[in-house]
């Protein structure tokens, strides 16, 4: 039997921000009955749902603030497609005494080796253990802060930045940073440097990062307070992105459609192609209906 709660109690579970407990209370009632519980079992019972409610909504604020490009988790990580990653590293990492340690971890390699999944999913692993994160690219981080000095807001803004747990940078070194660029990404750094833990992942080999700065002295600096007791991490071996085949499908299909009145696959509706017309599946090149390739 459904319970239906005084109305008064209602009003006062509101009043003391409890609403949620409403959502369970019918069942947990029903539960205290059927075991015969005490009034405080019953009691930390529902307790107990509420702090998992909030927990779990807090939770939820946490994952939508970070900003990350889908959920890139360690479960959803095939190690075994590249066998020489590092995992046991990874793994330790995912415990996130890094944050902790307030150091950096350096993710470098080739395009596709999954440098940015990893990142985000130590990022996941941040968030479910109660820290706010921030994932961002090296361009979109640096256009914030751009813009907030455009508008006066620069010194707000990199006291964010600062405050900040874990910030995960992706991307470093894709463009070279431009002269001031490199002033706010080392004044960044050296603010959160020994305060706060920081994700960069790189395409660049750890030997060519200090080419991403105009002023090299500058980015010695900047270098020298990232490097300093970080985990480094080198992803190597085959993209997880599956290769483009750039050869015309004309070339690969078994099926080649003919110059003059060919019936379109699976639906019979004939289809006419003028010998002048261009090629069926590269549009800027002539269609040769005697050739076998574009």
């Amino acid at each position: 039997m459904k319970i239906t709660p005084l109305p008064e109690l209602t009003q006062i579970l509101k009043q003391l921000r409890l609403s949620g407990i409403l959502d369970s209370l019918d069942t947990r009632n029903r539960e205290a009955i059927e075991k015969k519980l005490t009034y405080p079992e019953f009691l930390a019972l529902v307790i107990q749902d509420e702090a998992g409610r909030r927990e779990q909504k807090k939770y939820g604020t946490r994952l939508r603030r970070a900003g990350f490009r889908g959920d890139k988790t360690l479960e959803g990580f095939d190690f075994d497609f590249n066998p020489g990653i590092n995992q046991p590293l990874i793994k330790d990492l995912a415990q996130c005494r890094f944050i902790e340690e307030k150091v950096a971890v350096l993710i470098a390699g080739p395009c596709g080796t999954g440098k940015s999944h990893i990142a985000q999913a130590l990022g996941h692993c941040a968030v479910r253990l109660g820290y706010d994160v921030m994932f961002t690219s090296q361009s979109s981080l640096l256009s914030q802060i751009n813009a907030a000095r455009a508008t006066g807001a620069i010194e707000r803004k990199m006291q964010t930045l600062i405050r900040v747990p874990l910030i995960i940078i992706d991307d470093f070194g894709l463009k070279p940073l431009k002269p001031g660029q490199d002033e706010d990404f080392h004044d960044l750094i050296a603010e959160r440097y020994e305060r706060a833990a920081t994700i960069i992942t790189s395409n660049l080999d750890f030997t060519e990062w200090g080419e991403a700065f105009p002023n090299k002295l500058l980015g010695a600096s900047t270098l020298d307070r990232l490097g300093h007791a970080a985990y480094r991490l080198v992803l190597d071996g085959k993209s997880y992105r599956r290769p483009l085949d750039w050869r015309c499908p004309a070339t690969i299909s078994p099926a080649r459609p003919q110059p003059n009145n060919q019936t379109a696959a699976g639906n019979g509706t004939a289809l006419a192609v003028p010998a002048s017309s261009n090629c069926w599946y590269c549009p800027l090149k002539p269609f040769e209906p005697s050739a076998d390739t574009c």
